[in-house]
């Protein structure tokens, strides 16, 4: 009885090892996909049937924090224009969110993941089976079934974003140098100049929040400006000068 069970066992051990190098085999690594060549070739009703992205988080820590909490603000770019696979983008983000919960704290960040995999990748299958030279095609209808998602990244663009306070710093730019391990390609690590994920400058958000011209917006935040009837204008914000 113990003979055969420790048999079935290593039947399917063999089983799966075998599946799993066939898949490999099969769909390849994502270094195959990596060149972008093709059109963009979203999800739609001319495509369906297309397997759900890995990624379905794309914003992790304190994502409900003011925009005053976390000044800091460090971004992973890539230096590459090339097809960024969900699974990647999946594995970066856990490796991120990992090391700043465990150095910084839950509670202490906001991860922000900058592209969505709306690209679908395409896999024309061979039989490998007994006889398959009598049922496949070869190149004939080569038109592939929709197999994986990635995203398309140009030259310059933000993969990842991560927001915090100055003290932790120095853990948002070693996360997200833990987390470049996961992309194929070169990135790099820039340090924004901005408050948070704004797009003004830290200079420029401090004196304008001392003239009380900063509305918070929830992340974000929205400069009173000059333009506007005055009847609507609060008292003291009458004459406000452009923003420079």
């Amino acid at each position: 009885m113990h003979s055969m069970r420790r048999l079935l066992y290593s039947v399917d051990i063999e089983c799966l090892t075998c599946a799993g190098f066939l898949n490999f085999f099969l769909v390849g690594p994502a270094r195959c996909y990596r060149q972008i060549k093709n059109k963009p070739y979203p999800k739609s009703r001319y495509c369906r049937g297309v397997p759900d992205p890995k990624i379905r988080i794309y914003d992790v820590g304190m994502k409900k924090k003011g925009v005053d909490e976390f000044p800091f603000c460090v971004h992973l770019v890539s230096w590459e224009k090339e097809n960024v696979s969900s699974e990647a983008l999946e594995a970066a983000r856990i490796a991120c969110n990992k090391y700043m919960s465990k150095f910084a704290g839950k509670d202490a960040f906001h991860l922000r993941v900058r592209v969505h995999p709306f690209h679908v990748l395409r896999i024309n299958k061979m039989l490998s089976c007994a006889g398959a030279d009598r049922l496949q095609t070869g190149m004939r209808g080569a038109f592939g079934k929709p197999q994986g998602t990635c995203a398309r990244v140009d030259i310059g663009q933000v993969l990842l974003s991560v927001r915090c306070k100055d003290n932790n710093s120095h853990h948002a730019q070693e996360a997200l140098r833990r987390a470049k391990f996961k992309f194929p390609g070169r990135q790099k690590i820039i340090v924004s100049r901005k408050w948070g994920f704004t797009k003004y400058n830290r200079a420029d958000y401090l004196r304008w929040k001392s003239e009380n011209r900063i509305m918070p917006d929830g992340v974000n935040a929205k400069l009173l400006g000059c333009h506007g009837p005055l009847a609507n204008r609060q008292p003291g914000r009458a004459f406000l000068n452009a923003s420079t």
